[in-house]
């Protein structure tokens, strides 16, 4: 892979005026199309770990979106500038420099737009509910057969559902939901659409044993001909761009220390109960990791007695929030060092064999295992969090259920009830401005008349997880609460 082709500015839509006196970069003006758009501003009111929470401190979809973004761009800094001046490539131009800052930053903003709501939760209520549904929903077929909607998708669209991911769907999101103009939704440089594809296969190619590049799937089959156009526009050809580690790297720094902050303002977790977690690690650990992970240790200790020097209320939650900075830059660190070491493996396409990541293998590795083993433990597992959640598959099994069920038939020339016409009166217009755009394509595409059949189908189900991954934590409680008549 070359960077000339991996910062690719283009866009699926060109629309370059070399007469044009906007001296922004093409990156710098896809910053502005997501911090502009109302898919971002739905990010306030999304779950990063405590759905519904009305702390203001605790964090959401947005806050931890922003926090992405600015490790990204701190990482893109600090490797880029390093690229340069130590020549490891001869062909890493300087302007690469602040191009690599600008994808990063827009990046970490996008990492989480297609999540639906009620946080990771939220992703497997809805593989559940396909796996459990697809093949208990019954069609009416043209030529007058009834088959369950399993049998008459392919493999692929089957899979689409079954492995359902925010990742993939913030994919189609951004390059076709957002339809303020056209059906190319926010339009975005193919650069971007490119880092932001964690996993570069569908989800046939989905194996959780191989490369981490197919641990998941990353586009759906209706986005195919869009991923086969990035990969190549950007000579990625099927691997992973090199960028999509550095926002994998700034999300992770990002969730497993924030989610530790979270948890003791919440209580779940106090700086004794840290404290005592990582001792116990720290003595499991041999050579550098362990000499490192003291040193870690060691730090949080001296920034707990400063705050009890200081007479602070709260010196267990100081500690750690100041010592959480310090663990962040320490992790930005160990990333970029990685990213230099294994530089050439990454631009082969071949990093990732082993399931490896930028701190796998680093002196940081033991520290971020262990504050996402902790976090799990004190957070996740929480009662009340636990009882969200299963509120919230009550919530997806309902909406699930109903939308679906309106949407079978919607447009083919079947007779909806009234309540299905209503439902479907509720999905947004631009998304079915979308659904239209496309099975109109199909209808006029050479496929056969079962093949277009079955694709429409493939749409409409999509264009219901469309309506459901647009949703707001708020705004799919409530809408569950006003269907089924509770004050």
């Amino acid at each position: 892979m070359e960077w000339k082709k991996l910062l690719c500015s283009d866009r699926v839509r060109n629309y370059k005026n070399p007469a044009s006196s906007d001296f922004r970069t093409e990156y710098e003006k896809d910053y502005h199309r997501i911090i502009g758009s109302a898919s971002f501003r739905r990010l306030q009111d999304k779950t990063q770990v405590f759905p519904l929470d009305h702390s203001d401190f605790i964090r959401t979809r947005l806050t931890h979106s922003l926090e992405v973004s600015s490790f990204a761009k701190s990482l893109g800094q600090n490797i880029s500038k390093r690229l340069w001046m130590e020549q490891i490539d001869p062909d890493f131009l300087p302007e690469y420099q602040g191009y690599f800052c600008d994808i990063l930053q827009c990046a970490g903003l996008l990492h989480d737009m297609g999540n639906p709501p009620f946080g990771h939760f939220g992703e497997t209520a809805i593989r559940d509910w396909f796996k459990k549904n697809l093949s208990r929903i019954s069609y009416h077929r043209k030529d007058g057969r009834i088959q369950p909607v399993s049998e008459i998708l392919t493999e692929q669209m089957q899979k689409d559902f079954y492995y359902f991911e925010g990742n993939t769907q913030a994919l189609r999101l951004v390059s076709k939901l957002h339809y303020l103009v056209d059906e190319n939704g926010m339009n975005l440089t193919k650069a971007l659409l490119g880092t932001i594809i964690k996993y570069p296969g569908s989800s046939l190619e989905r194996n959780c044993d191989s490369h981490i590049k197919h641990k998941k799937m990353g586009y759906y089959y209706a986005e195919r001909k869009l991923f086969a156009d990035l990969q190549e526009s950007l000579g990625t050809y099927g691997n992973r761009h090199p960028l999509a580690f550095i926002l994998e790297a700034a999300d992770d720094i990002a969730y497993k220390t924030a989610d530790i902050e979270d948890a003791v303002k919440k209580g779940c977790l106090t700086y004794e109960q840290l404290a005592a977690e990582l001792e116990q690690v720290g003595e499991k650990l041999t050579g550098k990791q362990k000499d490192a992970f003291d040193i870690m240790v060691k730090s949080l200790k001296r920034k707990y007695d400063r705050a009890k020097v200081r007479e602070l209320q709260q010196p267990g939650m100081n500690g750690v929030q100041n010592w959480v900075v310090y663990i962040q830059g320490w992790m930005i660190n160990a990333a970029t060092d990685s990213f230099i070491k294994n530089y050439q493996s990454l631009m082969t396409g071949t990093y990732g064999e082993c399931g490896e990541d930028l701190l796998t293998g680093t002196d940081g590795e033991a520290m971020m295992e262990a504050l996402g083993d902790i976090a799990y433990r004190y957070a996740f597992q929480m009662k009340p969090i636990l009882k969200l959640e299963i509120a919230a598959q009550s919530v997806f099994d309902f909406l699930l259920e109903r939308f679906i069920q309106a949407a079978l038939y919607f447009e083919t020339g079947e007779e909806l009830t009234e309540v299905q016409k209503k439902m479907m009166a509720l999905v947004s217009d631009n998304y079915i401005a979308i659904y239209r755009h496309f099975a109109k394509e199909v209808e006029e595409s050479s496929q056969t008349e079962e093949e277009k059949e079955c694709e429409k189908l493939y749409l409409r189900l999509l264009l219901v997880t469309d309506h459901i991954c647009g949703m707001t934590d708020s705004y799919a409680k409530r809408l569950y609460q006003e269907l089924n008549g509770i004050d």
